[in-house]
């Protein structure tokens, strides 16, 4: 009587992998990125486990139209690291909309997944993708958290 290991766990070379594409048109940065990495990880699928890879592809468009908080000021330091030297500091709502939305999910992935993880993420500024032959689902991300204000 074995009752033991009944628990599913998929194979390392699993390839059930979806692909989903969330418009950015009026979202903001923290919301998207959180919904964007548990998508990748593969959070959503109830057979997740933490150390098989289960994650998914994902395509955002309107990249440009994402909104960063405007009350407070964001700013990106460059350092050269060498003394003496002056700090190179950007504006976070002058640089491009596409290396924000990386840094913002990069930064919420683990260093060892962040690089192999980074790769199913796609990024477009406008309405137009190269991923139509994969027939990508569409998430509303409006009507996710439009109980939230």
């Amino acid at each position: 009587m074995n009752s033991l290991n009944k628990t599913f766990l998929p194979t390392q070379n699993y390839k059930n992998r979806n692909w989903y594409i969330i418009d950015c048109k009026g979202q903001t940065l923290g919301r998207l990125a959180t919904i964007i990495t548990s998508l990748l990880k593969g959070k959503v699928k109830p057979q997740y486990h933490p150390s098989i890879d289960t994650g998914d592809y994902v395509i955002l468009i309107n990249a440009d139209s994402i909104i960063v908080n405007e009350t407070s000021k964001h700013y990106f330091v460059y350092n050269p690291g060498r003394p003496g030297h002056s700090l190179k500091i950007k504006n976070v709502s002058d640089c491009l909309s596409k290396l924000t939305i990386e840094r913002a999910v990069k930064r919420m992935l683990s260093r060892t997944e962040a690089k192999r993880l980074m790769r199913r993420l796609k990024i477009y500024n406008d309405q137009d993708h190269l991923h139509q032959a994969q027939n990508p689902i569409e998430i509303d991300i409006k009507n996710l958290y439009s109980s939230v204000k």
